[in-house]
């Protein structure tokens, strides 16, 4: 048993060796000329392995087993693993490509078998050129005539990865885990394959892809406490932004803009958990000339091509849900399904008939900017953990959608839509309210709110309302964000984002004092 700092300084002490034979432990050309994938296709190997000339291959040592003189030894690329074979009796050589000094390999002094054996850990990465075989064995392998060294590591790669519960360690070291966990490794393919799902679904439906700005003088479109700094150049306070530019891209409705959508970061200064983070990648689009309903079909369509896309089903167990996105979605009335579940009616409850009700519950809530508004909130939050769905959430009160508009049959419910899937809902949608007079009223109500306390209440944005006073279509906009992929792929948000932010070490917090086999 040694410690990371008795195994580092082996290492350094191999790395100064490679240095002092005047090699670069660290050059920057490689001479690979195929993945480790690639050549593995079976025709290509074919044809590789029956010519006359070498190929030359590179990646990460991934285990090493000596055996007299002989060297069997594992690299990988990042797209397979691949074999490779060195021979003492062949007379192995280094590549003198990229050396600093010709000097020791030119007279011989060094032998590239017992060189590599000397000064090869796992985790380094090397170059491999020889005549690609076949082992009696049938596993395809590379006789190597020459290594180079690529990248020498100084810290050795945990033998035992998967048996590190600590899943703060997990995330803080993500580099680690992708490199020995196939399945996070899938995990963020997948993502990439989701966001693009996404951008391709909508680019055919004739939206036009916008950057809206990330700094801004007021924050707008959602109820959320922003991150705030200080632009020094122009000496004002400004926040990031917690909303894919929602009221910039009502703009380009005011501009002539059909059909618009953005995805991109947003920050939002509020609590963690296992579904909420405070920077994370959304989605936002703006559609003129259509309602909440042309949303819902829309949106519907969205999800089921995105999931197909991403995970090739539409069947999903996420939690205790059992969710199938291709069977008819549901209409979930907001206030009669409260009522449903819990027996209170929301439209003539006053808040503490509500908070009573969250009492006989075990709901817990913070009273810090505790309103009505946010005690009917809270009441659907509980109910909402026992839908599956999928099906969309309407029928939303007024006093909680300051953005949307007011449903023509109840002045008092907005034409507002939300996807709810496994307890959840998974994106926000509206038909939005264009009416500059209302919407200043609006924003009123809710600096009041602010002013008593509410710091996730909605700032005024006056010239939003000036953009209004112009003319905005009628419009329909929607919102999700990665949570809809962390929900599919049944992944706590936080471990669904490829780094997510951690608390920073202690100074000397070093693992190196840890014990490794």
């Amino acid at each position: 048993m040694s410690s990371y700092k008795e195994v580092r300084q082996v290492r350094l002490d191999k790395l100064q060796k490679i240095k002092d034979a005047g090699i670069n432990p660290y050059p920057a050309r490689t001479e690979r000329g195929f993945s480790l994938a690639g050549v593995l296709e079976q025709t290509c190997f074919e044809e590789l392995s029956g010519a006359a000339t070498s190929v030359t291959l590179a990646g990460r040592v991934m285990s090493l087993r000596p055996q007299g003189g002989l060297i069997f030894l594992h690299v990988y690329d990042g797209t397979a693993k691949f074999q490779g074979l060195l021979k003492k009796e062949e007379g192995v050589k280094i590549s003198v490509n990229g050396v600093n000094d010709l000097e020791n390999l030119e007279s011989g002094s060094l032998d590239g078998f017992d060189f590599f054996n000397e000064v090869v850990d796992i985790g380094d990465f090397v170059e491999l050129s020889g005549k690609l075989f076949v082992t009696k064995r049938g596993e395809k392998t590379i006789a190597v005539e020459s290594w180079k060294m690529l990248s020498k590591s100084l810290r050795p790669l945990p033998e035992k990865w998967h048996g590190i519960q600590d899943v703060e360690e997990k995330l803080r070291r993500r580099y680690l885990d992708i490199l020995f966990n196939e399945d996070i490794r899938d995990l963020f393919i997948k993502k990439a394959k989701f966001w693009n799902a996404v951008r391709t679904f909508l680019q055919k439906e004739n939206f036009l892809e916008v950057e809206t700005p990330i700094l801004e003088t007021t924050t707008g479109g959602a109820d959320a406490r922003p991150f705030a700094t200080h632009h020094n150049s122009l000496d004002l306070d400004v926040f990031l932004r917690i909303s894919a530019g929602e009221l910039w891209q009502k703009e380009l409705m005011v501009a002539g803009y059909p059909k618009v959508f953005e995805i991109g970061r947003i920050f939002r200064n509020e609590g963690m958990s296992a579904e909420h983070l405070q920077d994370y990648t959304q989605l936002e689009f703006y559609w003129a000339y259509a309602d909440y309903k042309k949303g819902m079909e829309l949106v519907e369509r969205l999800y089921k091509h995105v999931a197909f896309e991403t995970f090739g089903t539409l069947e999903f167990t996420i939690g205790d849900h059992h969710v199938d996105l291709g069977k008819t979605w549901e209409i979930f009335d907001y206030t009669e399904t409260i009522k449903k579940m819990t027996g209170v009616d929301i439209s003539t409850a006053d808040l503490s008939e509500i908070e009573s009700k969250l009492n006989d519950l075990k709901v817990q809530y913070d009273k810090k900017g505790w309103n009505k508004s946010r005690a009917i909130d809270t009441l659907w939050k509980y109910c909402r953990r026992k839908i599956s769905g999928p099906g969309f959430l309407v029928g939303v009160p007024k006093e909680i959608s300051p953005l949307a508009k007011s449903s023509e049959k109840n002045i008092n419910i907005v034409e507002r839509f939300q996807p709810l899937i496994a307890g959840s809902e998974l994106g926000n949608g509206y038909s939005e309210l264009n009416d500059p007079i209302d919407q200043a009223e609006r924003f009123a109500a809710q600096s009041a709110l602010r002013e008593a306390g509410d710091d996730e209440a909605q700032m005024f944005a006056h010239e939003f309302v000036e953009a209004l006073e112009y003319g905005m279509p009628p419009t329909c906009g929607f919102g999700m964000s990665e949570r809809v992929f962390a929900f599919l792929a049944n992944k706590p948000v936080r471990e669904a984002q490829i780094f997510p932010l951690m608390r920073p070490k202690k100074e000397g917090n070093d693992d190196l004092e840890e014990v490794v086999e």
